[in-house]
């Protein structure tokens, strides 16, 4: 799948949502496939809608069983790593934090992949369900079957300084708003 591709898929999934973009939005959409050329599976598709020194609101489009892998947000001199609100709107989202490990996740870890996927903590997000994470908190998220669309509300968001636990992985992408 062509990284066009993937916009196009996320593009028409908001539609079905019937989530409203305007057309600088669409154009300006992300489509994050972290130098690893397998957007399908490990990638991300984003709109934001404003990132400022004070908040930040986004739209995370996953298409089905598409994964963000394994990062934190971390602090960047005095300010804090970005404080961050997932609310699930459309799927279903498994999301993975630092805790007791859950037994038999419900996500499917990209094999050859298990030692960069360390949280195992599951936090189920269906339609209205929301989790907040803290800064300096790793975690991991993928779509289930259908895929899945997530908004995002948050501090700055500086994800060209997150830190990814598999070490292969750059982060290219569009200066954000």
């Amino acid at each position: 799948m062509t990284l066009d591709d993937a916009k196009r898929e996320a593009l028409a999934m908001l539609r079905d949502a019937q989530i409203v973009l305007t057309e600088q939005e669409q154009e300006s959409m992300e489509v994050a496939d972290l130098g690893l050329g397998n957007v399908e599976e490990i990638g991300l598709q984003i709109v934001v809608y404003v990132n400022t020194e004070r908040y930040c609101a986004k739209e995370l489009v996953m298409m089905p069983r598409q994964t963000f892998p394994e990062h934190t947000h971390p602090d960047l001199g005095d300010v804090s790593g970005k404080m961050e609100t997932f609310r699930c709107r459309k799927g279903v989202v498994y999301l993975y934090v630092p805790g007791p490990p859950t037994t038999d996740i419900q996500a499917i870890i990209p094999v050859g992949s298990e030692n960069v996927f360390t949280a195992r903590h599951e936090i189920v997000l269906r339609p209205g369900d929301q989790y907040t994470l803290q800064p300096n908190t790793a975690h991991w998220f993928q779509a289930g079957d259908e895929g899945a669309i997530v908004s995002e509300f948050s501090s700055r968001s500086r994800d060209q300084f997150d830190i990814f636990t598999d070490t292969t992985i750059v982060r290219d992408f569009q200066d954000e708003k």
